[in-house]
């Protein structure tokens, strides 16, 4: 079993990146969005706790069939301690099942990533996006609260690639996973 963590900051494309990495690998595309929308659907709001257990079962039941892998993004904020010990947990899951996990960090510049946040298949997969005025808000706030790029040699794991994805189309990135990790 492989697990691919596809990390990095708002809007700078790890779904997209997912979607083409899907596509060429065997392996499936869980992004953050598919628990995200449903719960905001259901609550009329975020709901960490709904998003995080519902993700939990994903991990732990999946971990444990005889598929290829999966592919799950996520917003690691390397300045909370939880989002580390999520990022453990994760890991834990899958090497409890024999699997390798493969963490995947994509970095771009705000000017880039308030341009993706506006793209067609964005708002098409992220419901929560659509109101522009709201999506930049949050993108821009979170750039200066949150912080979505690690330092150098910060990742402490094996299996670790940092791609700088300002000029590189989302099919390029995913050969470049897919190569570098011979996935």
């Amino acid at each position: 079993m492989k697990f691919v963590l596809l990390i990095g900051d708002a809007a700078v494309g790890k779904m997209t990146v997912g979607q083409h990495l899907e596509k060429i690998t065997k392996l499936k595309l869980f992004h953050n969005h598919m628990t995200i929308e449903p719960v905001i659907e259901i609550f009329g709001k975020y709901n960490a706790t709904v998003i995080r257990k519902w993700r939990n079962v994903v991990f732990e039941e999946y971990s444990k069939t005889d598929n290829y892998g999966l592919i799950f993004t996520f917003m690691w904020d390397f300045d909370l301690s939880a989002d580390w010990e999520y990022v453990q947990y994760m890991t834990e899951v899958f090497e409890k099942e024999n699997g390798t996990v493969y963490y995947v960090e994509l970095d771009a510049p705000l000017e880039v990533r308030l341009c993706r946040n506006k793209t067609e298949n964005r708002l098409k997969h992220k419901a929560s996006k659509r109101d522009l005025t709201n999506s930049e808000a949050m993108l821009l706030h979170d750039s200066v609260v949150r912080r979505c790029i690690s330092r150098e040699n910060e990742v402490p794991y094996k299996n670790y690639l940092r791609i700088n994805n300002t000029n590189l189309s989302p099919d390029q990135v995913a050969a470049i996973i897919k190569n570098h990790f011979n996935l």
